[in-house]
């Protein structure tokens, strides 16, 4: 595997990623102004090449490319040169709106905020002869899931790109909860932090709905609780997040 990564973009999808791969490739960041990659130097805590795109030359190099979806249109024409492979974290940009920079072969993947930890859910569709090297790549950052169609790849975008804003909403509610019935704040974060730890665990081996049994006894607090989320349509505010963010997806492209 190449041990260099290009990042074109600095927002936090990239410096997620630099964090995640910082510890096996060596990292060049290209960007609008050397302000702005300064404070992508300092906020990785490391080193990495700086380039501005006015030097951007992506000649035979595995590029990611980072920057917002809208974007692409102005930063495509600044990129010189035909990279071996482009990446691209865009969420609801097409493999073929990618051909707009030269590169021999392209791929789509939608990683998460927890790439910084090592612990992102990748999906990844493209070109079927570089699916071992996509999926080597990026499980450097966490675990990777290739799919068949960039269809599939629109809706993984739902669940796993966004999910992790979903998830932040329950664990704020759910401490907000705490703390409204009269527990501390630092109490109810603490237990929250530890519950999603657990729960992170537990959900590897478990399928949902046995591991909810597994809690809600008869009768019990537990069962009073899932009663309260289900008439206030938990259920299906959840996959109505789904299905908006799929939509949203779709009409990017």
């Amino acid at each position: 595997m190449d041990k260099s990564i290009t990042l074109v973009g600095n927002g936090k999808m990239a410096l997620s990623l630099a964090k995640g791969l910082n510890a096996t490739h060596a990292i060049e960041v290209i960007g609008r102004t050397n302000e702005a990659l300064e404070r992508f130097e300092k906020a990785l805590g490391k080193p990495v090449q700086k380039t501005l795109y006015a030097d951007a030359d992506i000649q035979g190099k595995t590029v990611i490319l980072c920057v917002k979806p809208a974007n692409l249109e102005d930063v495509a024409p600044r990129l010189r040169g035909e990279a071996r492979t482009l990446y691209s974290v865009l969420a609801g940009t097409p493999l073929s709106a990618l051909k707009k920079i030269p590169a021999h072969r392209y791929c789509r993947a939608m990683p998460n905020l927890a790439a910084e930890a090592g612990a992102s859910m990748t999906s990844l569709v493209g070109d079927a002869d570089i699916s071992e090297q996509a999926m080597a790549l990026f499980n450097t950052i966490g675990s990777t899931l290739w799919l068949g169609s960039e269809k599939e790849l629109d809706i993984a975008t739902a669940l796993a790109g966004s999910g992790p804003a979903y998830l932040a909403l329950i664990a704020e509610a759910l401490t907000d909860g705490a703390v409204r019935e009269g527990l501390k704040r630092s109490d109810a974060v603490e237990l929250m932090r530890g519950l999603f730890k657990g729960f992170g665990a537990l959900i590897q081996e478990t399928h949902p709905a046995v591991l909810k049994d597994n809690v809600m006894s008869p009768g019990g607090t537990t069962a009073a609780g899932y009663g309260a989320m289900e008439e206030s349509g938990v259920r299906n505010a959840c996959m109505e997040a789904i299905r908006a963010a799929h939509e949203k997806a779709k009409a990017l492209k």
